[in-house]
């Protein structure tokens, strides 16, 4: 049965496909608790040879008003958690900025940094419980770009762990918007638990919505879910799923 230790070594194996064939790609990371087991997975790769060091990747999202070296801005998170671990080159590292005068200025620049960049090459994402991507929360304009945002009630509960009070988490954010992350050549979305099922069920099997922004994953061209059996449970066709992977490597040429 698949766990959170199967997805990240899954995707992890996407990630370094992507990187053995182009060392120079573009990534774009996620944070939160659903990524961590595909960067412990990719960092065993680079720990086996798997070269970073020309990577450039790009955040999702930073917490507005909190300082760069504050344990739990995504400045000090991505470094910690995927510069360190995964020998990335820290300067080829770029974290919107939340800290900027002028935040709208700051969600502009940060876009023609990725255009700038050659746009990315997989985003690596997580998945809220309300089905936000990014911090792009429920409504979420279908085609918005890199913005400011105010975080939903339920998503500052769930980030409340990761501080010493649930008053202590940001309002706001900057946060790559739904089309940026469209723009990404492939999406590769990781979830695992029970709590994330019916997210999944949402994203996956309903309609494009902006009431559930993981949705527009729909209208990607390339976009995977990894998913362990308790982020499947509520998904009606996933025998179907299940089969079709069993089935993919028996397709017929010209058939």
């Amino acid at each position: 049965m698949a766990g959170p230790v199967e997805v990240g070594a899954f995707a992890a194996g996407r990630i370094a496909e992507v990187v053995s064939a182009k060392p120079e790609a573009v990534l774009g990371v996620a944070t939160g608790s659903s990524p961590l087991e595909t960067y412990r997975a990719l960092a065993a790769r680079r720990d086996a040879g798997l070269d970073l060091t020309r990577v450039s990747a790009f955040a999702l999202d930073e917490y507005v008003g909190i300082a760069h070296d504050h344990p739990e801005s995504y400045h000090a998170v991505v470094h910690r958690e995927v510069v360190e671990p995964l020998g990335l080159d820290a300067s080829r590292v770029r974290v919107p900025d939340g800290l900027a005068d002028d935040l709208d200025a700051a969600c502009e620049d940060y876009e023609a940094q990725i255009a700038a960049a050659g746009g990315v090459d997989l985003q690596l994402l997580g998945i809220g419980a309300n089905g936000h991507i990014g911090f792009n929360e429920p409504t979420s304009s279908l085609s918005s770009r890199t913005r400011v945002k105010t975080l939903a009630p339920r998503t500052r509960e769930d980030n409340a762990r990761f501080f010493d009070s649930p008053d202590d988490v940001p309002m706001h954010c900057l946060t790559q918007g739904l089309g940026t992350i469209l723009d990404a050549r492939r999406a590769l979305l990781v979830a695992q638990g029970a709590s994330k099922a019916a997210a999944v069920a949402a994203i996956v099997e309903g309609p494009v919505s902006s009431m559930w922004p993981g949705s527009v994953l729909q209208l990607h061209r390339h976009a995977t879910l990894v998913i362990d059996e308790a982020a499947a449970s509520e998904l009606r066709l996933a025998e179907y799923y299940r089969y079709t992977v069993e089935h993919r490597g028996t397709v017929q040429p010209g058939a």
